[in-house]
């Protein structure tokens, strides 16, 4: 009689998450003391995905169109609709990072903004109000100094390198940063036409900026400068970075001015000249094929869906600038002489001086700053040795240099 030796089967590998069988998984991930299978990979996947969703968020929430309006209004003087419209961008903007990460939702298109207004309208003033609201790290470049790589100049990533520091090198922190790009309409084409050399300043650093605005993940050096083979790179993914672009596009108002006019050649035809319109109004009409005509390339104009126009400032909008904000000139001259036991005022008649030559200058609210300097230089030499004096007066006579501060001495002084 023979007798066949019977041996158990090995028992069936099996996912140690999930416990299903390796038959009934495509593939199962082996380590030295667990396994993992296909499906459970996925899974972790999403969950980590989730997780870094939920650790890129603003610091103090995400506030409401209506309160981020608010916040610019303390900075910045007028752009009603500017400050509306960028205000719903900004806030939809993050609300999408929220649910950035889960599938099956509708995919939202970043909301990335261009300022067109003339210099001194608050373009960056905006850009930089925003950020320290929403407590996000903060970077600037200046289209002009980008080049494609390969030239001399600084590459389009450096700009991601400064914000990576803004962030205190917190990767997950500069992910959800802002960054504002000036001079954007410095770089705009020259010619309609497709050259066959390169533009190294225009339609190249239009094409570098392409994927950094759309969302991609870029290798930076962390310690800025060109790349070289050894060196350590960073990857940093600008899908949730806010990029606001600004320029005074100077001349745009004439191509919205072309495309809108209205006319007839031929006999017995009405003539009609162009609708008479102020500058605003022109370039609150402003169309993707302006922006083409202008220079810009139909790729950077598409990743730039939001556009908002910036008014030339009025003379009243000039002196609220100069005495209304949190940041008023005015109010950070008189801070600075209470510092020191003064009190400062300036008159109407002098205020009023200050801004008509800031008018003459015709930069915006940057010539207010030029001329209240010129104004307060001397005096602020001499703030420190001022014994005794209680108040000092600023006249229209002392803005426009035919006259010099009036000083009040103090009640103690008087009597003594």
């Amino acid at each position: 009689m023979s007798s066949t030796l019977e041996t158990n089967p090995p028992p069936l590998e099996r996912c140690s998450f999930c416990g299903r069988p390796i038959d009934l998984t495509k593939v199962m991930v082996r380590g030295p003391k667990a396994t993992i299978c296909d499906v459970c990979v996925v899974n972790a996947t999403q969950v980590v995905k989730l997780a870094v969703a939920q650790k890129r968020t603003l610091k103090r929430g995400i506030p409401k169109p209506r309160e981020i309006f608010g916040k610019l209004s303390d900075y910045v003087i007028g752009q009603d609709e500017a400050k509306r419209r960028i205000s719903v961008a900004v806030y939809n903007h993050y609300k999408r990072i929220t649910s950035a990460s889960i599938e099956g939702e509708v995919e939202l298109d970043k909301s990335n903004i261009l300022m067109i207004g003339p210099t001194g309208t608050g373009k960056t003033l905006i850009a930089q109000t925003l950020a320290r609201f929403l407590e996000v790290p903060f970077a600037i470049a200046d289209a002009t100094t980008i080049t494609e790589a390969g030239y001399v100049g600084e590459d389009v990533e450096n700009v991601l390198v400064r914000l990576y520091h803004a962030a205190d090198a917190d990767i997950a922190q500069a992910e959800i940063g802002i960054i504002y790009i000036d001079e954007i309409d410095k770089i705009a084409r020259k010619d309609a036409s497709t050259s066959i050399t390169r533009d190294v300043s225009g339609e190249g650093v239009q094409q570098a900026l392409l994927k950094i605005l759309e969302g991609t993940v870029a290798n930076i050096p962390p310690e800025g400068g060109r790349k070289h083979p050894e060196q350590r790179l960073l990857a940093i993914n600008t899908k949730n970075i806010l990029f606001i672009c600004g320029g005074a596009f100077e001349g745009i108002d004439g191509i919205i001015s072309r495309r809108t006019g209205k006319g007839a050649m031929g006999f017995g035809a009405e003539v009609r000249g162009r609708r008479k319109m102020g500058f605003y109004e022109m370039i609150a009409q402003v169309e993707p094929e302006d922006l083409l005509r202008y220079g810009l390339i139909p790729e950077l104009i598409g990743r730039l869906p939001v556009v908002a126009p910036l008014d030339r400032l009025s003379a009243e909008a000039m002196m609220s600038v100069l005495t209304d904000p949190k940041n008023a000139l005015t109010k950070q001259y008189a801070k600075l002489f209470e510092m020191e036991g003064v009190k400062l005022t300036f008159t109407q008649d002098a205020l009023e001086a200050v801004v008509e030559l800031a008018l003459k200058r015709d930069t915006g609210a940057r010539a207010l700053r030029s001329v209240t300097e010129s104004v307060m230089n001397d005096l602020m030499f001499d703030l420190p040795d001022l014994d005794g004096i209680e108040e000092v007066l600023i006249t229209r006579e002392v803005v426009l240099k035919t006259g010099k501060p009036e000083m009040i001495e103090s009640k103690a002084r008087k009597s003594a």
